[in-house]
């Protein structure tokens, strides 16, 4: 009689590759709860703001090594459990959408209790450690975890078109928790990075919600392309991109280079933006916009730690 193979099985009555996709379908869930993209990208000014605080505090990198894995994991901790309570409060509006049904909380692989328990978890364990640092970092973390949850996720979302303006500030604070665990936040550099991620992320989320329109409007979620149209929106676009512009040269101390690549940045994407007028495609003109937006922030705050590295001294 032939040997039949048959898997090995595990106590747990699991094969290998049984477990293999479930630890797959684990990382994808929690990767959707965390909203990872968008993590990461909250997390590099973080990092920029701290760099440049060391940089014009003339303070060496090695000596704070353990307040800079105190401020990244505690800030991290944080924005990931504003993010998973985001994810718990809008279940209702993810069932809608067809780019958020996949979210975990959504197809119930992982339930809304534990869900709410990792969202408070999480924030409570960020703010411990971020307490380690200064009381300034960690006010300024709360003023982004407070306005993200409570005014833009709980209040504004489903109501006010002006919910885009909340949901910025939240974001525009990153710079500032990294810049005030050196040094106070109360300076011209770190003020106008906060006004480049606050301006950066109107147009940005502008560009989503036409996007995704229809998703928004069958969701009924206050965007304003859906209350109040794409010309209006298009024209907002503009304004906003257009007051980025004079930004950059009010940060004369990190030098020409960044200065002129960050102003043809700016007038890139504003060139994009105006494009918009003339376009008929709004769908492909609106992810263009999209994908200028993310490499534009990207690449303005990391070269903000480049032009400072040691060898361009």
């Amino acid at each position: 009689m032939s040997k039949i193979d048959i898997p090995s099985i595990e106590k747990d009555g699991c094969s290998p590759l049984l477990q293999q996709e479930k630890a797959i379908t684990l990382f994808t869930d929690l990767k959707s709860l965390f909203k990872g993209p968008v993590l990461i990208a909250n997390v590099l000014p973080v990092f920029s703001g701290f760099w440049l605080a060391l940089y014009f505090s003339d303070a060496s990198f090695i000596d704070n090594w353990s307040l800079f894995i105190l401020t990244m994991i505690g800030s991290t901790l944080i924005m990931a459990g504003a993010l998973a309570l985001n994810n718990w409060y809008d279940v209702d509006i993810d069932t809608v959408m067809a780019r958020t049904k996949s979210r975990p909380t959504v197809t119930g692989n992982i339930s809304l209790q534990i869900v709410l328990t990792i969202g408070i978890s999480l924030t409570g364990l960020g703010f411990f450690l971020l307490l380690f640092t200064t009381v300034e970092a960690t006010v300024y973390a709360f003023v982004g975890w407070f306005t993200y949850v409570v005014l833009y996720t709980m209040w504004s979302k489903r109501r006010y078109t002006f919910n885009t303006v909340i949901g910025s500030v939240s974001g525009a604070v990153t710079p500032l928790i990294g810049w005030t665990a050196i040094a106070p936040g109360f300076q011209q550099v770190p003020i106008i990075l906060f006004l480049i991620l606050f301006i950066f992320q109107m147009p940005h989320t502008f560009a989503i919600a036409i996007k995704k329109y229809n998703e928004y409007k069958a969701a009924r979620v206050a965007m304003l392309p859906v209350v109040r149209g794409l010309a209006v929106t298009k024209w907002q676009m503009v304004i906003y991109i257009a007051c980025l512009a004079p930004l950059p040269f009010f940060l004369t101390t990190l030098g020409t280079s960044f200065i002129i690549l960050a102003t043809l940045l700016n007038i890139g994407w504003l060139v994009v933006s105006i494009s918009g007028f003339f376009t008929k495609d709004d769908l492909k003109w609106a992810h263009i916009n999209f994908l200028y937006s993310v490499n534009y922030i990207t690449i303005v705050f990391l070269m903000m730690v480049i032009v400072t590295l040691p060898i361009f001294d």
